[in-house]
């Protein structure tokens, strides 16, 4: 049992971690659903993958469509536009296109539903190496070039970067597993004020997604949608519990 889940609990401690930096920065901008109109645009390139070119140039497609939702993001942070509802229209329009590429696939709602949230309990351990060295790259530019940049460059970093996280995440995860490990930690963290909100934020996401994926072994339940599930009842009750009236 110990093995075949150490390699879903290293997926998710490196998706954790890497998800709750940007987490922070999303919230903190108060544009809470970028990450999922990323996601989103993410899982339509891998879409167009699979319908149109039999899932030939995967990775290409699916970080340019992502790197394209970033680009779009990144510019209209720069207009006086109603910013929220310009991503969520991006959200439907990702959405929308994927059911559009994959209603004539024989296996399309199978993808649309790993795209969704995949079952991560069986994730080749190649995967999760490839993914963390591609995570690490990240992060050094996060740490080394990304605090010398200013004004829309440093927000267009801040986008692709994330962008090029989210594509691989997406393939390994999915995209509803995606938005609970940025969100909920970073939320968590900052709604309740803690000290070191990124450290609590890694704890709280790790507790959630560890649990979670134990729950659904012992339970025969799909590992993806019960991480989604545990971080969004844990942290949405946390909050309300903890949170006081106006």
């Amino acid at each position: 049992m110990i093995d075949i889940l150490l390699t879903p609990i290293a997926l998710v401690v490196i998706l954790v971690m890497m998800h709750s930096w940007f987490g922070m920065g999303i919230l903190k901008r108060g544009i809470i659903f970028t990450d999922l109109a990323i996601a989103q645009f993410a899982a339509l390139g891998s879409a167009v993958s699979l319908g149109y070119f039999h899932e030939e140039y995967f990775y290409l497609l699916t970080l340019a469509f992502a790197l394209l939702s970033a680009l779009l993001i990144a510019v209209a942070s720069q207009r006086n536009i109603k910013l929220e509802a310009f991503i969520g229209l991006l959200y439907v329009l990702g959405a929308s296109g994927i059911m559009m590429v994959l209603s004539h696939s024989a296996e399309g709602m199978e993808h649309f539903k790993s795209l969704l949230a995949s079952d991560i309990l069986f994730t080749p351990p190649w995967d999760v190496a490839k993914s963390a060295i591609i995570y690490a790259f990240i992060a050094l530019a996060l740490y080394k070039i990304y605090p010398k940049l200013t004004g829309f460059i440093k927000e267009l970093v801040f986008f692709s970067l994330l962008a090029l996280t989210v594509t691989s995440s997406v393939q390994l995860a999915g995209v509803l597993v995606v938005f609970v490990l940025l969100i909920a930690p970073a939320f968590i963290a900052l709604s309740l004020e803690l000290k070191r909100p990124l450290l609590s934020s890694f704890y709280f996401g790790w507790f959630f997604s560890i649990v979670a994926i134990v729950v659904s072994y012992y339970f025969d339940l799909p590992t993806g949608y019960t991480i989604v599930f545990f971080g969004a009842l844990l942290s949405s009750s946390i909050v309300l519990l903890k949170s006081k009236k106006v």
